[in-house]
């Protein structure tokens, strides 16, 4: 597999499949900040790819875009179904925590980790799980129980969501409004925006891309992870 936007990277991982590998996208000397940009349920593809280098790009932070299938790219979503269900997310958690450890080894001072789908569940779970996180921005994605109780959360939260949302038991209204509602009952730093939107929505290949709530939600995502990255050490 080879990265038309940034530099192909594996490193060291507890997971016990072995190192795990990404792209990464930015100078860490210009863009101390750094930030996991976490794939859909269909892998490390060239749209994800290209959303981390536009994140890099306009948010100035320095971007991993984790392999979290290590190679395998879904052509269906039959087959994106199949690798989901097939994923270890106690693995996905240990190579989340060692996608941050990487950054801060090329001299990033804070690490946050945003995501899609699968990508916004897992930024949940690393939110809660993996203490070199310092900021999460979940985008339609809420995990199962089993993976942990949200509600335990320190870290700040900002979660995006479409009202439009079909996926039920994942990420439609009821699901991140009953969420919503946990989190603030528990004291977590937590802001959820809602847009005009069905999931997917900042995905271009996606028929329910939607260019308004996209640039609105990035440009929270930036200034959210502005804030809280910046000048400090992990």
């Amino acid at each position: 597999m080879s990265s038309k936007v940034g530099q192909l990277v594996s490193f060291s991982s507890a997971n016990a499949l072995g190192d795990a590998r990404g792209v990464v996208i930015g100078d860490p000397k210009k863009h101390p900040s750094g930030l996991i940009v976490i794939h859909e349920w269909w892998g490390m593809n060239e749209q994800i790819q290209e959303e981390g280098a536009q994140i890099a790009s306009e948010g100035g932070f320095t971007v991993l875009v984790p392999d979290m299938y290590r190679g395998k790219v879904a052509k269906d979503r039959e087959e994106a179904g199949h690798y989901l269900n097939g994923l270890d997310w106690d693995g996905a958690v240990q190579d989340l925590s060692a996608g941050a450890k990487y950054l801060i080894s090329l001299g990033c001072s804070r690490v946050g980790v945003t995501g899609f789908c699968m990508g916004g569940a897992l930024s949940f779970v690393a939110a809660l799980r993996c203490p070199e996180i310092s900021a999460s921005a979940p985008f339609y994605g809420i995990p199962a129980p089993d993976f942990g109780d949200l509600t335990k959360i320190r870290i700040p939260v900002q979660s995006h969501f479409g009202e439009k949302d079909e996926v039920v038991g994942f990420s439609s209204p009821a699901d991140f409004t009953a969420l919503k509602g946990r989190l603030a009952a528990a004291g977590v730093q937590h802001d959820m925006f809602v847009y005009p939107a069905g999931h997917g929505f900042t995905n271009t290949k996606n028929p329910n891309y939607c260019a308004d709530a996209t640039r609105l939600a990035l440009g929270r995502v930036y200034e959210f992870m502005r804030k809280n990255l910046a000048n400090s050490k992990v």
